[in-house]
């Protein structure tokens, strides 16, 4: 919990993260031979407004090669993740801190930028992309924003671009993603201004970045608490740019309405399903797009076939069958995208009790196998495997009955059915 401190700004000492051992010994590591090592970025931020933390970025005026030195003289382990750029990871009780020197822009292009190190925190700040992430903390919880807005922009919600934010998108344009991004999870209530015209003018920049970077800041956007409103702002001035075969934010919405309304966590792969109208052919789009793994890729693939088993309202046994086929992992992708694509409501009882179908219910497994078959007189071969799949529809059909005696009556009028 943040306490007032003489300057006005909230105290983070009692926040849980920078009372640990690893992060006080990170701290007096760093703080040595007149150098000063800040907590930066998310943690103070998500501290700042009570969310959670899962891990410390760290800006220091000690030069790379000090800090590595600084570190390994006490003891921790230092890598030089990012050495040209300032980065180095310091390791203490196996925790990884990105410890980063400060530093001022010479030259970008917008893909990639020249730096220079420095010791000005105003400087360093006013090279960061949003107000509300400029914000630092001292081991002993001493808050600093050093452009002056960043607190009051944090406390009332507010996603802002430091100084002019064409100037900002200029130095990264994967910073208009992030811009929708961080609005989508940080703010309450509609797009900067200034920083949506910016974003417009300048939107032809999402065409120089890598399709890496591109997915991974989508996805992030696309999972957000706020994702809904802010893709339905920017599904036609922007996501033609990404989504190669068109955008359905009113689909996406549904999905959204759909995991809340039943404590889902938030799935950026039915969702990314969703806002691109899972039509048949669209995940091979979407994997050279995005370059989707192989696993996304498989997903998606699944999620663009339509079946009448996965509607909510499907009779059980053929649900059943689907999840006996396919997999539970794949009937609840695809019950979801039939979900939103129905006009059945998000909190129906009828749809969560089948969306909950694999928990009350296990795909039992085929009762007979090809070696049974043979058992019976038939010999190996093509004929062996034919029953084997007639055998297996019937079982489907009927429910996948478990009787003994049932199961070999029907195995043997097959088998003699074929003499």
């Amino acid at each position: 919990m943040a306490t007032s401190s003489q300057s006005g700004l909230p105290n983070l000492r009692t926040a849980v993260w920078l009372q640990k051992p690893e992060t006080k010994a990170v701290f007096s590591a760093l703080n040595q031979n007149g150098h000063v090592a800040r907590a930066v970025g998310g943690a103070v931020r998500n501290t700042l407004i009570g969310t959670g933390v899962h891990d410390v970025d760290i800006a220091t005026t000690a030069p790379p090669d000090i800090t590595m030195r600084l570190a390994l003289s006490a003891g921790l382990k230092a890598i030089p993740t990012g050495i040209d750029h300032g980065t180095v990871t310091v390791i203490s009780a196996h925790v990884p801190f990105e410890v980063t020197t400060l530093r001022r822009d010479v030259e970008t292009d917008g893909r990639h930028a020249r730096i220079a190190f420095t010791d000005d925190w105003a400087a360093d700040a006013g090279r960061r992309d949003f107000t509300l992430n400029a914000l630092y903390c001292d081991a002993d919880g001493t808050l600093h924003d050093p452009l002056g807005s960043g607190h009051a922009d944090l406390v009332a919600r507010r996603v802002r671009f430091i100084g002019d934010p064409a100037d900002r998108i200029r130095e990264d344009y994967l910073r208009i993603l992030r811009f929708f991004r961080f609005t989508a999870d940080y703010a309450e209530g509609a797009l900067d201004v200034a920083g949506l015209a910016a974003c417009r003018d300048l939107a032809d920049g999402l065409q120089r970045l890598s399709r890496e970077r591109v997915r991974a800041e989508l996805l992030r956007l696309l999972t957000a608490a706020h994702a809904a409103p802010v893709v339905a702002a920017i599904a036609a001035d922007f996501l033609p740019m990404i989504l190669p075969d068109g955008n359905h934010p009113h689909l996406f919405a549904r999905i959204a309405a759909i995991e809340a309304a039943n404590g889902r966590t938030p799935d950026a792969i039915v969702r990314l399903g969703a806002l691109s109208g899972a039509r048949p052919g669209l995940a091979v789009k979407l994997q050279d797009a995005l370059r989707l793994s192989s696993r996304e890729l498989e997903r998606l693939a699944r999620l663009c076939i339509p079946d009448p088993a996965l509607a909510p309202d499907a009779p059980e046994h053929q649900a059943k069958a689907f999840i006996y086929r396919h997999g539970a992992d794949a009937y609840v992708d695809g019950l979801m995208l039939a979900w939103a694509r129905s006009d059945v409501a998000p909190d129906s009882t009828s749809a969560q009790s089948r969306i909950r179908l694999p928990e009350r219910w296990k795909a039992p497994a085929l009762p007979i196998r090809g070696s049974d078959i043979m058992e019976l007189g038939v010999p190996a071969g093509p004929r062996v495997g034919k029953i084997l799949t007639t055998f297996e529809d019937w079982w489907i059909g009927a429910g996948f009955p478990d009787d003994p005696a049932q199961l070999a009556t029907k195995l043997a009028s097959l088998i003699d059915h074929r003499h």
